[in-house]
């Protein structure tokens, strides 16, 4: 995880010192980027991201960011168990009579066949996968340095050595499936957790990965 510090132009700098004296050290890394203490707007962020991705470090996800500095284009807000909290919903006002009872009538709502991708060969390195309408199946492998990125649930017909993100527009029932579990990263609806922070005995293994409070669940598949 990197953490930012103001003045970010001084920040980099020491940055650049450390990839000076760590050659690679970033390489291949998956980096969340934590913006939780920083003040500052969105244009401000999508200028440290531009120098961040100039110098070769590729964010996975941001942080501790608030909704008002987020936008199209930015990974995908990440959250380890801290809210990002950006303005305060106020209490609403009593509603007249005649709005309540028009309130109380439901809405027809149209069915919709639930939306998937099926990716029918293995995911290389770089490639990136985003399909935020639904569910991913991949019917191969994930590559280290490929990532798989859904609105709904993540299924891994293979070995998982990338980055599944699943629940990525706020859906916390989304679940990871995989056949082989290698991964780099791994998050459901903003909550993540990288390679060093997966117990040891499930990798290798054929697993599901679901979203319980703000911490991800983990069960072998048999």
């Amino acid at each position: 995880m990197l953490s930012p510090e103001l003045p970010l132009d001084d920040w980099l700098t020491r940055l650049d010192d450390l990839a000076g004296r760590s050659a690679g050290f970033f390489l291949e890394r998956p980096i969340v980027l934590d913006v939780a203490e920083l003040d500052i707007d969105r244009s401000q962020l999508k200028d440290l991201l531009a120098e961040l991705a100039n110098r070769n470090v590729r964010i996975m996800g941001i942080e501790g960011g608030r909704p008002s500095i987020m936008g199209p284009g930015m990974p995908p807000a990440m959250r380890g168990g801290r809210p990002a909290p950006d303005v305060e919903v106020p209490a609403a006002e009593p509603a007249p009579a005649a709005e309540k009872a028009a309130a109380a009538l439901p809405e027809a709502q149209p069915i919709r066949a639930p939306a998937s991708m099926i990716v029918r060969e293995p995911v290389r390195s770089g490639q990136s996968i985003i399909f935020p309408e639904g569910d991913v199946t991949v019917i191969g492998s994930v590559a280290s340095g490929a990532e798989i990125i859904a609105g709904g649930s993540v299924h891994i017909y293979g070995t998982l050595r990338g980055r599944a993100l699943a629940g990525s527009v706020g859906n916390a029932a989304a679940r990871i499936f995989c056949r082989r579990l290698e991964a780099e990263l791994l998050a459901i609806d903003g909550v993540y957790k990288t390679a060093e922070d997966m117990a040891p005995d499930l990798r290798g293994q054929s697993v599901q990965l679901w979203l319980d409070g703000d911490s991800i669940k983990a069960e072998r598949l048999n």
